[in-house]
């Protein structure tokens, strides 16, 4: 007996009142955008690392440097960290928006659970606030 494979159910995401709805091609357009972007921020956080590595390692050396270079190669390696942390958190934020794709849960606020809509959602694919709770916040 030939075994018919079932469609995998249409996934259905959330939009404020007066937008337009989903249609498949964008739903598996954004799914597939969070993912492209969650392998070049891995891409980066690797590179980020080497950078950082490489500066660790070349700034131990500090015996017979200038302080001003010594002060150069602190502040590089600082915004390096910076860089990194700040890499690693969108990484953490596109896990997490992934996540959320596939339990059904994209789209809807993390804190009201409203609608994030549709619009921010295509210029931002990580939120995981909507705009009213997000400028909350913002403001603490």
């Amino acid at each position: 007996m030939p075994t018919s494979k079932k469609a995998a159910p249409a996934v259905v995401l959330p939009v404020l009142d007066g937008e337009d709805p989903w249609t498949a091609e964008e739903v598996e357009e954004q799914r597939a955008e969070l993912q492209e972007e969650l392998e070049r921020v891995e891409r980066r956080i690797a590179t980020t690392e080497a950078e950082l590595e490489s500066l660790l390692k070349g700034g131990t050396d500090g015996a017979g440097r200038d302080p001003a270079d010594v002060g150069s190669s602190n502040f590089e390696r600082d915004q390096e960290v910076s860089l990194a942390a700040n890499v690693k958190e969108m990484a953490e934020q596109l896990h997490l928006a992934i996540s959320r794709f596939d339990d059904g849960e994209y789209g809807l606020c993390e804190v009201c659970g409203q609608p994030i809509g549709k619009g921010r959602l295509q210029v931002f694919p990580r939120a995981t606030l909507c705009v009213t709770c997000k400028q909350r916040e913002e403001r603490r």
